[in-house]
């Protein structure tokens, strides 16, 4: 492969050197540059071109050995290749730019010699010597006629008479004997001669003779037109030149930019020998170890970066080795504790479900499988929503897309579900895994409490009395309410007894249409009233039920609502007997008198209706602030313990949430919000 190549490349070398040697010909044939000259400017040019060919045959042969070694992938290749052409850029980059920028200035530079502005006054001068010779002979040959009519010349014109031909005459002289008259410039020792001839006739018309008129261009003049005539000459052999001066100077350049190629070539070269040899000892060591002999030691002696590469490989495998029995030894007692745990996991009556940061089903023990009615071969290593695709339950799947991808608490909730054929009440615990820094997992811990849910229903059915008594008095306030005002404004006579008395008959029969339809309602299903949300006023809401406590004295009721205030999706009915008993609550804790403030508020951003009402009663204390809205659960000797509790329920089934805090300096507040769209 490598002789091929170099026959070319001498073959391609020979032919250049021929071509230079022809262009330099073609050339140096000019003859108004001087042979010494001549020869120093062909060695000068060819001993640039031959060394221009011959660092062109090196920097090949090593880019050439570059690409061996790629196509046979020797150790460290791509690190050498990488290397080498990182260093040629680098260096390349200003090398160029300074090459085009200088070879722009020369060419530039050599225009310039040669432009028409240095040349035209070079031909004009030589005209205008031209048209000084022009005039001197017309003037020589005026006088010569002046004369041979018989008058008078100047002091500097000298006149001679033949006769007959003189020995040595000129050309213009033996012209002049034929009959024809002429100039003439005799160049001599002493300087140039302006000679005029004219043939001279009798009065018969007969020639017999020549008149010559002569004189001597002034010394000033010869000199000036001398160095006029040399400056042109030397010029016009100048400018054969041009090319060959351009093509000479941009070779020079091109030959400096190769060396300064091929230098970062080779250290880059070198540099990537130094550096790949010991990588690739490291890496045949490597081997060794990967295939499990950790008795290998690198010896390679050295002060630099590689030598504490080399030290610090040499360290790794001593303790590699010594890890090794650690962890021989730790595994034997970690495979111990994991037949333990597994033992524990296995006999216990929770499913446990354990998953990675990915979600895939790490570890699943017996009692989960059991619930799920599945082997562990099925789901170990499968992502969970194979496992939650054999769960219908769709209370379940909300619960993983409201944490998925996301952080979160650990959280317990009670969800229904059917698997198979089985309706079962899943107890679901769901808490992330992490270690000192980030997140490593998650742990689901599921609970079949479907028969202790049984058993809660047949005690639940005793206190059904106590709720339907509870959510009938809810209807019966705004009732004994309009009746009492009613009968208040009767007895008063008052001149608006008309007016309430229409509003009063029309809430007592809403009222008792919404008394009804509880009834209905539970004695159906045996359960609270189902929801049904369609779009509504939350400010009109929240008026209508202040509006049955503003005859309450001492009561003071303020209402701050937004303008313009969207629509709602909600139940009205059933939102608004929460309002009732938390409105209750704050005045039975106020004993009848005291401030209500409640406070609307839209989120258009998160599209979530705020309710806040405040009270400056007592307070509610802090441990009872967590059991406020359990079932049963009451602060007052008389109260059934229901009504924050179907409260609390109400807002949870239009998906939102009802939160207690204190209410500054003194009081509670209670803050409700709600999606203000059904998602």
């Amino acid at each position: 492969m490598t002789k091929p190549l170099f026959r070319a490349s001498l073959i391609v070398l020979f032919l250049l050197i021929i071509a230079s040697f022809w262009i330099e010909l073609h050339y140096l044939e000019h003859g108004t540059i001087p042979f010494l000259t001549r020869i120093l400017l062909l060695l000068l040019l060819n001993v640039t071109i031959l060394a221009f060919l011959v660092l062109v045959f090196f920097v090949s042969k090593s880019i050439i050995t570059l690409i061996l070694e790629r196509r046979n992938r020797v150790l460290g290749y791509k690190f050498k290749t990488k290397l080498t052409i990182i260093l040629v850029a680098l260096t390349l980059l200003p090398a160029l730019s300074l090459f085009i920028l200088s070879s722009g200035l020369i060419a530039n530079y050599i225009d310039r010699w040669f432009a028409p502005q240095i040349k035209k006054p070079l031909e004009d001068s030589i005209e205008i010597a031209k048209t000084i010779y022009e005039i001197e002979r017309q003037k020589a040959l005026d006088y010569a006629r002046t004369f041979r009519a018989g008058g008078k010349i100047s002091e500097n014109y000298h006149v001679r008479r033949f006769s007959a031909m003189p020995l040595n005459a000129t050309e213009t002289v033996r012209t002049a004997f034929a009959g024809k008259e002429g100039t003439e410039i005799i160049s001599g020792g002493k300087g140039d001669i302006i000679q005029a001839v004219i043939p001279e006739y009798n009065k018969k018309g007969r020639q017999t003779g020549v008149i010559v008129v002569d004189t001597q261009v002034a010394p000033k003049i010869m000199r000036h037109v001398g160095n006029i005539k040399d400056a042109y000459e030397n010029y016009l052999a100048l400018e054969a030149w041009k090319l060959p001066i351009k093509v000479n100077y941009l070779i020079i350049l091109g030959f400096l930019t190769l060396v300064i190629a091929f230098m970062a070539l080779w250290v880059g070269l070198k540099i990537s020998k130094g550096i790949t040899d010991p990588v690739q000892t490291l890496a045949q060591a490597t081997e060794l170890v990967a295939g499990g002999d950790l008795d290998v030691q690198v010896q390679i002696k050295r002060e630099d970066e590689i030598g504490l590469l080399v030290n610090s490989f040499n360290h790794m495998v001593k303790e590699l080795k010594e890890g090794k029995k650690s962890l021989q030894s730790a595994y034997v007692e970690s495979d111990r504790r994991r037949l333990f745990l597994e033992n524990i996991l296995d006999n216990i009556n929770s499913g446990v479900i354990m998953l990675d940061t990915a979600g895939h089903i790490l570890m699943i023990n017996k009692r989960a499988c059991s619930i799920i009615n599945i082997s562990p071969g099925q789901v170990l290593t499968k992502n969970y929503r194979e496992l939650l695709a054999l769960i219908h339950s769709e209370a379940l799947r909300n619960v993983v897309s409201s944490i998925e991808g996301k952080e979160f608490k650990p959280f317990k909730r009670e969800v229904k579900a059917l698997i198979g054929n089985r309706k079962l009440t899943l107890q679901v615990f769901i808490i992330g895994l992490k270690d000192a820094e980030k997140y490593i997992g998650m742990l689901v811990v599921v609970d079949d409490i479907t028969d202790i849910i049984e058993a809660q229903k047949a005690l639940t059915w005793q206190d059904v009395a106590k709720k339907i008594a509870h959510e009938i008095k809810n209807p019966l306030t705004p009732i004994k309410l309009s009746a009492e005002r009613m009968l208040k404004k009767w007895e008063q006579k008052d001149a608006d007894f008309d007016d309430v008395f229409h509003r009063s008959t029309k809430t007592i029969v809403k009222e008792v249409d919404s008394l009804k339809r509880l009834v209905d309602e539970f004695s159906k299903f045996g359960k609270m009233p189902e929801i049904r949300k369609m779009p509504s006023s939350l400010p009109a809401l929240v008026h209508e039920v202040a509006n049955l406590y503003r005859d309450y004295k001492g009561l003071d009721i303020t209402i701050t609502i937004p303008d313009n205030p969207p629509q709602v999706d909600l139940d009205g009915e059933q939102f608004k007997r929460v309002l009732i008993n938390i409105f209750d609550n704050a005045i039975q804790a106020m004993t009848n008198s005291g401030r209500i403030d409640v406070t609307v508020d839209f989120d258009m951003l998160s599209e979530t209706a705020h309710v806040s009402i405040a009270d400056n009663g007592p307070g509610i204390r802090d441990d009872d602030k967590e059991k406020l809205f359990l079932p049963y659960f009451s602060t007052k000797k008389d109260g059934t313990g229901l009504g924050l509790a179907i409260a609390s329920r109400i807002v949870t089934e239009h998906a939102g949430h009802i939160r207690v805090q204190d209410n500054e300096p003194r009081g509670t507040i209670f803050s409700i919000s709600i999606p203000m769209k059904e998602s």
